[in-house]
């Protein structure tokens, strides 16, 4: 019966590293989108005349510097999760058990609100730009 429990504790830990894993993929391809966006919001493909074009690419900018340091705190925290994880295959103590678990549940519910919150902000500023790059069409006369 021991080894029942002992299996079913390791089958768990897995599904909550792989869960792990699976996180840290999706901060990690953040990276890539945010860079392109500040690059985009950086660039001079706007129309200048917009009006207030300025302070809209400033609130994305400043938006994007607090999106980025969430998800440098989840990154860190996932981390520290991870390493719970390997400690509790390692340990025999229930009570440490339901510890990782509840920290587990409490990242899944914090990951999804910070990549829902990118998410958002990615379709805002999209959409926002979709409406006013510059049209340069090329001149074939």
């Amino acid at each position: 019966m021991e080894d029942q429990t002992a299996n079913n504790k390791l089958d768990t830990l897995q599904k909550l590293h792989l869960d792990t894993q699976k996180w840290k993929s999706s901060f990690f391809l953040m990276n890539d989108e945010l860079l392109f966006i500040e690059q985009l919001l950086h660039s001079y493909v706007f129309e200048p005349n917009t009006p207030n074009l300025f302070e809209r690419l400033q609130d994305y900018l400043e938006r994007l510097k607090h999106i980025k340091g969430d998800k440098t705190n989840m990154q860190k925290l996932l981390i520290h999760h991870e390493n719970n994880l390997g400690g509790s295959i390692e340990c025999k103590n229930s009570k440490w058990d339901e510890d990782v678990y509840m920290e587990h549940e409490k990242l899944k519910a914090n990951v999804a609100n910070c990549l829902q919150k990118f998410q958002i902000l990615k379709s805002e500023i999209f959409n926002y730009a979709g409406g006013i790059l510059k049209k340069r069409r090329p001149d074939y006369n």
